[in-house]
C-alpha cells in the first residue's frame, strides 16, 4: 500500500500546474534531462513495452528544423523554450520486449506478427508515458508546454526516417505523438485558469 502524498506534491503536480507559453531565460542542463528520464521510466506499460522515444530539442540548430512543421500560433513559444521534447513511439517496440519482459519469452511475437495490435500498442503505451513525462517533468520543477498543432509527417520525415539499403524508400518506425515545451515559466503571463468538468459531469459510479 502506497502512502498519501503531501498536498504540496499534489499542488506541483496537479492543482497548480499549468500550461506555460513564456519562458523566463533560464536553461535547463542535460542532466536535468537525464533525471527526467530516469523518473519517467518507471511508469507501468503494458507488457512493460516502453515504446516512447523522446528527442529533446536544446540548441537553436535542432529548434530551426522543428520550426516548418509547426502552425503559427507554435512557433514564438516553441522557439523560445529552452527545450522542446518530441514525445514519440516505435512501432517496433517489441524487438526489445526480451530485455524488457524476460519472463515471457513469446512475449515479442504476440505482437511481431500483428502490425495492428503492435501500433495501437504502442500509441496507446507511448502517449501513457507521455502523461508520465510531464508528471516527472513537474515534481523535478521544470514547467511544461504541452501542444498539438503541428504536422506530424514532417517531424517524422525530419527527425525519424531512417534509410537502410534493403528498403526502396526510407521508413519510419518512431512516430511523433505530441511536443512539450519544457523550462521554466513565466508566471506574470499565465491567463487565468480554464474550468474543468465536475465529478458528475465526467464520472459514473456503477
Amino acid at each position: 500500500m502506497s502512502d498519501p502524498v503531501s498536498d504540496q506534491a499534489l499542488d506541483t503536480l496537479f492543482r497548480k500546474a499549468r500550461t506555460h507559453n513564456s519562458w523566463l531565460d533560464k536553461p535547463v542542463s542535460d542532466e536535468l534531462l537525464h533525471q527526467l528520464y530516469d523518473l519517467m521510466k518507471w511508469g507501468p506499460t503494458s507488457a512493460n513495452c516502453s515504446p516512447a522515444r523522446i528527442l529533446f530539442l536544446r540548441t537553436p540548430e535542432a529548434k530551426q528544423r522543428l520550426k516548418p512543421a509547426l502552425s503559427p500560433p507554435n512557433v514564438e513559444k516553441t522557439m523560445k523554450a529552452p527545450v522542446t521534447a518530441i514525445i514519440a513511439h516505435d512501432l517496433k517496440f517489441y524487438e526489445l520486449l526480451p530485455q524488457l519482459f524476460p519472463h515471457n519469452p513469446g512475449a515479442r511475437e504476440w505482437f511481431a506478427h500483428s502490425p495492428e495490435l503492435a501500433e495501437v500498442t504502442a500509441f496507446r503505451n507511448g502517449s501513457l508515458q507521455g502523461a508520465y513525462f510531464i508528471l516527472a517533468a513537474r515534481s523535478l520543477g521544470l514547467d511544461c508546454g504541452p501542444m498539438s498543432g503541428f504536422d506530424n509527417a514532417k517531424i517524422d520525415e525530419e527527425f525519424f526516417s531512417v534509410s537502410t539499403p534493403e528498403e526502396a524508400a526510407p521508413s519510419n518506425r518512431v512516430k511523433s505523438n505530441f511536443l512539450c515545451n519544457l523550462g521554466y515559466g513565466d508566471p506574470a503571463k499565465l491567463f487565468p485558469r480554464s474550468p474543468r468538468l465536475a465529478f458528475d459531469e465526467a464520472c459514473k459510479l456503477l
